[in-house]
């Protein structure tokens, strides 16, 4: 017999299944697991994505369609800025004229919304990969943007070519001019955020674009790939994230991949980080300028980097 609470199904206080009170005792006393505001699931039901989509369709409104960030994590992409991965707000669209909801832990917005910018995921409605990532283009902060476009081509979602199309032929909506600049940058070979930053750090400072995922072999016939390269300088820039870069073994690590390219082959190091990227000073343009021979354009933007909650 099914002992589970609810048949183990996400439910909502308004489900006529326990007031908000019992829930939240219950989930003070491990029995169940709140997944967004108000909403909830036994606490053994083990987590997926359907699960959470399921808990993001309980407080989405008649009309709404889930979209931005909410819609890329639908489809399985986690392109939530690092402020914001783990205060995870549902986000909807609704079309002109039709009611916004204003239930707490929820946003949602009017705008153009066609049916083609429209499909299913789970279930839920939910906007299109091109209509999402031409929105996350328009609306997130500009290195954020990029990333989110090079992750979501990345990810076989959305073809490149097809997305600077259809950036191409919007017209009236806000954030386009941003779109269409980033849109010609947009890169799936990326294979992290910091990376996407890094790139667009580099374009903005007036710099030669590098070559993505240099692959060098070292006189012992060893293959490392390199994030960036400027190969006929021998310089390589590389982003070191802070949960993959920063313990004794990841970077003694870094030291053995990186070490021999110096000594055998000459190869010069430039290592980008979140707070050289988004930081106040422009230590890291000058680096890779000296090393590649170009004076960087002045920074405008990312001047104060935005607090990352832990």
């Amino acid at each position: 017999m099914n002992d589970l609470v609810a048949d183990g199904l996400v439910f909502c206080s308004t489900d006529d299944v326990m007031s908000r009170y019992d829930a939240h005792h219950l989930v003070r006393d491990g029995v169940l697991r709140r997944i967004l505001r108000g909403v909830f699931v036994d606490a053994r039901v083990p987590d997926s994505r359907e699960l959470r989509v399921a808990a993001v369709d309980k407080v989405r409104p008649a009309a709404g369609v889930a979209c931005g960030e909410t819609a890329a994590w639908a489809m399985g992409v986690d392109v939530f800025p690092p402020g914001r991965r783990h205060d995870f707000t549902p986000t909807f669209l609704v079309p002109h004229g039709t009611t916004r909801i204003t239930v707490p832990g929820v946003q949602c917005r009017q705008a153009k919304l066609s049916g083609r910018d429209v499909t299913d995921v789970h279930g839920t409605p939910t906007t299109t990969a091109l209509r999402t990532a031409s929105d996350l283009l328009r609306r997130q902060y500009r290195p954020h943007a990029l990333a989110s476009a090079d992750q979501m081509v990345r990810a076989g979602l959305v073809d490149l070519a097809d997305l600077s199309d259809h950036v191409h032929r919007l017209t009236g909506y806000p954030g386009i001019r941003q779109a269409r600049s980033l849109v010609v940058l947009v890169d799936g070979r990326a294979e992290s955020p910091g990376e996407s930053w890094t790139r667009l750090r580099m374009h903005d400072a007036g710099f030669p674009m590098p070559e993505l995922q240099v692959v060098v072999i070292d006189r012992d016939g060893v293959a490392w790939r390199l994030d960036h390269g400027y190969v006929e300088k021998l310089v390589a820039v590389e982003f070191d994230g802070r949960q993959h870069h920063t313990g004794s073994l990841d970077t003694a690590h870094d030291l053995t991949r990186r070490n021999p390219l110096s000594d055998q082959l000459g190869w010069r190091f430039v290592v980008a980080r979140y707070e050289t990227l988004f930081g106040p000073t422009n230590t890291f343009e000058r680096q890779v300028g000296e090393l590649i021979g170009f004076t960087p354009i002045p920074r405008w933007w990312g001047t104060r980097a935005p607090q990352i909650r832990s």
